[in-house]
């Protein structure tokens, strides 16, 4: 299966902001924007002007970015987005964190979203009473997610005021931590999802 192997601080600095994806490195001195909050590469801080498909791509770069999800499978999330009513750019939203690696890092079952995505292809969480490996799996509104009881302490169950700084409390998930688990609610609205993005940008270039 293809994946990202670089560094993941360089997609940071090239998307000239943090996309939180280190976890605990991205609150401290440590994280590569602190350092250099210019792009990677030699031509990296030249002030190039940008044309219109430019910032269109850089949105949908930094969105996929972010979820860490690869062109083909994000191409395939628009579409479904596109065929449901509503706005598309929020459907894309919506459909995104509906993943279950997302699920269970909003619900601070890892510090980031890649580990909680680990955590999923462990066998370490359990979806309605059956255990699910699939981090993109969707989770509809109404279901339980926990961790395994026998991985909890293998996961590193993050505290209540972790989810201040990602913009919670998230009102669309019920989460007792202290069980490690937690429940959908219902589907997130644009205002529910802590999320510096342009989705709008996105529909743009799907669109031409």
């Amino acid at each position: 299966m293809a994946r990202y192997t670089d560094a993941k601080c360089r997609l940071c600095r090239r998307e000239g902001e943090k996309l939180f994806l280190k976890g605990e490195k991205c609150f401290t001195d440590k994280c590569a924007i602190e350092r250099r909050s210019y792009a990677p590469g030699q031509h990296g801080q030249k002030n190039l002007r940008k044309s219109d498909y430019a910032t269109q791509l850089r949105e949908k770069q930094k969105v996929r970015r972010i979820y860490g999800v690869l062109e083909r499978q994000f191409r395939g999330v628009y579409q479904e987005a596109d065929r449901r009513r509503g706005i598309t750019g929020e459907n894309l939203l919506q459909v995104l964190e509906s993943r279950l690696d997302t699920v269970c890092y909003r619900m601070g079952f890892g510090a980031s979203r890649s580990e909680a995505r680990q955590i999923v292809r462990h066998n370490g969480v359990v979806v309605n009473g059956k255990r699910v490996n699939i981090p993109s799996y969707r989770v509809l509104p109404g279901q339980e997610v926990r961790v395994a009881p026998d991985s909890r302490e293998m996961v590193p169950v993050k505290v209540a005021k972790d989810f201040a700084s990602r913009g919670a409390p998230l009102t669309w998930l019920s989460v007792d931590l202290d069980k490690a688990a937690g429940k959908v609610t219902e589907r997130p609205t644009r205002e529910q999802i802590p999320l510096n993005a342009q989705e709008q940008l996105i529909v743009e270039l799907y669109s031409k």
